[in-house]
């Protein structure tokens, strides 16, 4: 019998520890070839197409479209070209017991840095002694060896009873299979939930745990306007629940990104209201000269964001925690040459901050076409992980909802995030004389452990007065 190749999802970048399957580009049963798209997946940070590193005739689909993949467990099995269609049945019987012994060594190969885990990507290093990339056979028994014969035999009749013709089982995860026996429940008489009626751990779990029945009042309450009784009632405030949505992408990520940047970092927020008429007048002024090549405003702010940050490097680094030979942990303040800067961006899948990569090293008007690129792509869901995950300090422009200013979170693990607040008529005091001017507020919200005050307040006013002078600063820049 041909030798069934499980293929485990890779870490798709920078460290990513899941991602959630979006659609199967191909059926049990397709012939497919090296290289080919086999998944489209979402991670915390783009949308990724999956490609096969095997040639062969799929043998077994790992997941479903909306479940999370934990990096490491298997995504697909394949069977080479040549295997018999009993081959196939008989190899998905295998996989499940292969996907421990098989995780393990795609572990071990993540240590090594084989950079053979998925075609495009690879792990850090990518050379070195190559590995085996399947355990021996002793590994796979003794990964069984604690079940009985008559588990073993009661888990073949199982899927015996609820194979599908012309396909696989309709129990694939040997984990449902269990739950089923322990429980007493006979999967025989189930219709599954999944695709091609695969039978799905929720389809048991409703089984042994059925949805409690609320009882309605014996008098229902008169008149025509009378409420629904909610089927899902909130213990804590009584009141009926509407939905639920599960914490998963990219709020997942921010989720977890902002807690730890609030635990981790001791921050401090300084803010000053800045007279923008000058820097407006000016880019009016560019525009009337070149309407389709005038910058943004937000570029112009960006260019005056990465000078200051040459003036004041201490906020363009990051906190590094290491362990020395004694066990103990240090902490040293890492500088960068250059800065990459990010920006917050709101799309449909949540707020994105994409990377202006050696932005310090651009125009006004180059930021401003790399930061309408940047845009356009984490809207369009296909922002690689290095531009969402290599910014040295952030740059977040919420005028664009209508506020003035917001204590926002920093970055982790960057240092400093300066807000924009929108831009609005108000009454300032020009040489000693009342006016309406344009005004906004600049809040900087920084990590007080690489710098301090001083510092921070000396960035925050070298942009502020670049703003209410910006033919000036951008002479000098």
């Amino acid at each position: 019998m041909s030798e069934t190749k499980v293929f485990l999802l890779p870490d798709l970048g920078e460290g990513l520890t899941e991602a959630e399957l979006v659609n199967w580009l191909v059926a049990v049963g397709d012939e497919i070839r090296v290289d080919q798209p086999i998944a489209e997946v979402e991670t915390a940070k783009s949308m990724v197409e999956v490609p096969s590193p095997y040639a062969g005739t799929f043998a077994v689909l790992h997941g479903e479209p909306g479940q999370t993949l934990d990096v490491g467990k298997p995504l697909i099995s394949v069977t080479p070209v040549g295997a018999t269609g009993a081959d196939a049945v008989a190899a998905g019987r295998a996989t499940a017991d292969d996907a421990a012994v098989a995780a393990e060594t795609y572990r071990e190969e993540e240590k090594a840095g084989s950079g053979n885990v998925l075609i495009g990507y690879g792990t850090p290093g990518g050379h070195g002694v190559a590995r085996r990339t399947r355990a021996p056979k002793r590994s796979v028994a003794a990964t069984v060896s604690g079940a009985s014969a008559a588990e073993k035999a009661a888990d073949e009749l199982l899927l015996t009873r609820t194979r599908v013709p012309g396909k696989l089982g309709a129990v694939i995860s040997p984990l449902v299979r269990r739950m089923a026996r322990d429980h007493g429940v006979d999967l025989g008489e189930l219709q599954g939930s999944g695709a091609s009626g695969l039978i799905m751990r929720r389809d048991v779990e409703a089984v042994i745990k059925p949805a409690p029945v609320l009882e309605r009042p014996a008098v229902e309450p008169a008149g025509p306007a009378a409420p629904a009784v909610s089927s899902d009632i909130d213990s804590r405030t009584g009141l009926g629940i509407t939905g639920r949505t599960a914490v998963r992408g990219v709020r997942k990520a921010v989720a977890a990104n902002m807690s730890r940047s609030r635990s981790e970092i001791p921050e401090a927020t300084v803010w000053v209201d800045v007279d923008a008429t000058a820097l407006v007048e000016l880019r009016a002024a560019l525009k009337k000269a070149d309407p389709h090549h005038t910058p943004g405003l937000l570029a112009f702010i960006a260019r005056f964001v990465t000078a200051g940050l040459k003036k004041f490097p201490e906020l363009n680094t990051r906190i590094v925690t290491t362990e020395d030979t004694t066990g103990g942990a240090s902490q040293e303040i890492v500088a960068f040459d250059g800065v990459n800067l990010g920006f917050a961006a709101q799309t449909d899948r949540g707020l994105m901050v994409p990377s202006v990569r050696n932005a310090d090293k651009l125009s006004a008007r180059e930021l401003d076409a790399e930061i309408r690129r940047l845009t356009a792509v984490v809207r369009e869901g296909k922002a690689t992980p290095a531009e969402l995950g290599s910014g040295t300090f952030t740059l977040n422009n919420y005028g664009v909802f209508g506020v003035d200013g917001s204590a926002a979170i920093i970055n982790h693990p960057e240092a400093g995030i300066l807000g924009v607040g929108r831009i609005i008529d108000k009454p300032w005091v020009v040489n000693g004389e009342l006016a309406v001017r344009k005004v906004t507020e600049l809040t900087l919200t920084f990590d007080h452990r690489v710098c301090d005050g001083g510092t921070a307040g000396g960035f925050l006013r070298f942009v502020a007065d670049a703003i209410e002078n910006p033919g000036s600063a951008l002479a000098d820049m």
